[in-house]
């Protein structure tokens, strides 16, 4: 009986630092609290990131993830890149342009028409500049005393959400 009772104590051990690890080096699982990131992204949505995806590549534009936020670093928020780094960002009627471009950013993920005028901001080397998919209610990189997320801030890059139902992300 004994052995038996080791035996169980081994495997939930086993499990639980499994787990750990796996938690703590490979993924980040979340839960999205606002609507920031309608209609890609719910609130209260199940997220997945994987951590392993900037070990070796840095992040892109257009990628979805989930860093800790530049205000209160306790906190975790999921947002886009829009910004990378040493680029120029402005807003303009609701429309990103980088770099003085003539053409704005493709915006096919955004929720409804964008409005308002920001920037320009020039985005510092090794940082990031994040927007929700949700322009009029993403309180973002916009709206942040620390405007920029450095890139060792970022914990990975949003791949599935799981709950309610399971839905690949891009």
């Amino acid at each position: 009986m004994a052995k038996e009772v080791i035996s169980w104590i081994k495997t939930i051990a086993l499990a639980l630092a499994l787990a750990f690890c796996i938690n703590t080096f490979i993924i980040v699982n979340a839960t999205v609290p606002t609507g920031s990131m309608e209609n890609t992204i719910m609130p209260n949505d199940r997220i997945v990131a994987l951590r392993v995806k900037y070990w070796f590549d840095s992040p892109e534009r257009g990628d979805i993830v989930v860093f800790k936020y530049p205000d209160d670093e306790s906190v975790l928020y999921v947002k886009r890149v829009i910004g990378l780094p040493g680029e120029t960002v402005e807003i303009i009627d609701g429309r990103v342009y980088i770099d003085g471009s003539d053409e704005p950013l493709p915006d096919e993920y955004v929720k409804e028409t964008p409005y308002g005028d920001f920037g320009p901001y020039e985005v510092p080397e090794g940082c990031y500049f994040m927007m929700g998919d949700n322009r009029n209610e993403s309180l973002d990189s916009r709206y942040w005393q620390n405007t920029y997320v450095e890139e060792n801030k970022i914990l990975g890059k949003v791949y599935l959400k799981y709950y309610p139902g399971i839905k690949f992300l891009e």
